[in-house]
């Protein structure tokens, strides 16, 4: 009888170390996720230090206004692209 007592004491205690272990996974998931997502920033960001260079070479200094016009839909066609086929991936 006592055992019964015990084991119905520890359930809680239990329960609760799940709990935490849970937490702490979940935890470690959200900084990695975090972790990745700022080094997707920094590649994002040279990628786009790289990509206006590129338009400033080809393109003459006095259409300055119209090479950024033309950067901008040009990257905008591209994550448009780029989130349309993560969005069909993440469905699969």
């Amino acid at each position: 009888m006592n055992y019964i007592w015990h084991n119905r004491k520890m359930e809680p205690i239990k329960k609760l170390k799940t709990e935490i272990k849970e937490i702490k996974r979940e935890f470690r998931q959200t900084v990695l996720t975090w972790i990745l997502g700022g080094f997707g920033v920094v590649a994002a960001l040279a990628w786009n230090e790289a990509i206006k260079s590129l338009f400033d070479t080809l393109l003459p200094k006095s259409s300055a206004l119209i090479g950024k016009f033309i950067y901008a839909i040009v990257v905008t066609i591209i994550a448009v692209l780029i989130s349309y086929q993560l969005k069909k991936f993440s469905e699969k």
